[in-house]
């Protein structure tokens, strides 16, 4: 079990008590020693490791950023991450109306108490992806104002290139003449994943595909009712999903990112037409490689 002792906040886990001692093993791997005598003088918060240990993590969002919004969000964020209990839902509620926005905390439960700091760090690395990409934002207090020249970094217009060629590189868009490309480029959604998160989930409908940007993706396939262990690895210009266009059938894997990874999502409705009317030869492109590929990854995602 856990404990935390006194008003310095001697904190770390029990390793032994005798009728004169607690031996502690605090979170800088330090031994200590207490006396009961003194310790009996002092205040002991007890986290037993058959107990369900909560946590508080605070952020903020604007003023403009919906509510419900962002409590589901950071809900399905929190959820999701390693060493938090599945048992219990986390809870997500507003703190208070600060300066510089609306002020939250997420309260979750751990499974095991003595990695509350990796746990918090990891909660809040979660949050930070999981705003980015449903395009709500992170306040912070404002103190100073800062001019800077207009940096020489590729803009808008060098950034819109850079999906046009990793769209070109993909042998399904082969069909698609540039402006074809330009287009599909348009319609296409960057997201942003952190390592071991789940880019779509099995049983999930879906209307869209996916191509890799940068990074790497797992996908674990269903068989027979249960999602098999390893899976193939996707690598930058890889692509899943692609059925879920014409088909918007439930999701039959799960794909999960092995690394901080940015995907590419390509809509069903904004790509209708483009598919459909103006280039048939790309349906027949989707089917051929659906035809070639090996019965493990036939059925995509």
């Amino acid at each position: 079990m856990c404990v935390s002792i006194g008003q310095q906040r001697l904190t770390g886990v029990v390793e032994g008590i005798t009728w004169r001692a607690i031996k502690i093993r605090t979170f800088q791997n330090h031994l200590v020693l207490l006396s009961n005598s003194s310790v009996a003088k002092e205040a002991i918060e007890v986290c037993p490791r058959t107990n369900p240990n909560a946590r508080l993590v605070d952020f903020s969002t604007s003023y403009t950023d919906s509510p419900a919004k962002a409590i589901h969000i950071v809900r399905e964020a929190v959820r999701e991450a390693d060493n938090v209990s599945q048992k219990i839902t986390p809870i997500v509620r507003i703190r208070n109306l600060g300066d510089s926005g609306l002020e939250y905390e997420v309260k979750y439960w751990l499974e095991d108490y003595a990695r509350y700091n990796d746990t918090d760090a990891l909660v809040r690395q979660r949050i930070w992806y999981a705003f980015r990409r449903a395009g709500l934002t992170l306040t912070f207090p404002r103190r100073t104002v800062k001019f800077e020249r207009k940096s020489k970094t590729a803009g808008p217009e060098s950034d819109h290139s850079s999906l046009i060629e990793r769209l070109s590189a993909v042998d399904i868009f082969a069909p698609l003449s540039v402006d074809e490309t330009a287009t599909l480029a348009r319609s296409s959604v960057r997201h942003v994943f952190a390592h071991d998160e789940m880019v779509i989930r099995a049983g999930d409908l879906g209307s869209s595909m996916f191509v890799v940007h940068s990074g790497r993706v797992q996908v674990q396939v269903n068989e027979n009712g249960r999602l098999a262990a390893g899976g193939r690895c996707l690598n930058e210009g890889d692509f899943f999903g692609e059925m879920a266009l014409f088909t918007g059938e439930p999701r039959t894997a799960n794909v999960v990112a092995l690394e901080e990874t940015e995907v590419l999502e390509i809509g069903h409705q904004p790509t209708k037409e483009l598919v459909q009317y103006t280039i048939p030869d790309l349906v027949e492109a989707l089917e051929l490689h659906h035809r070639r590929a090996p019965p493990r990854a036939r059925r995509s995602p």
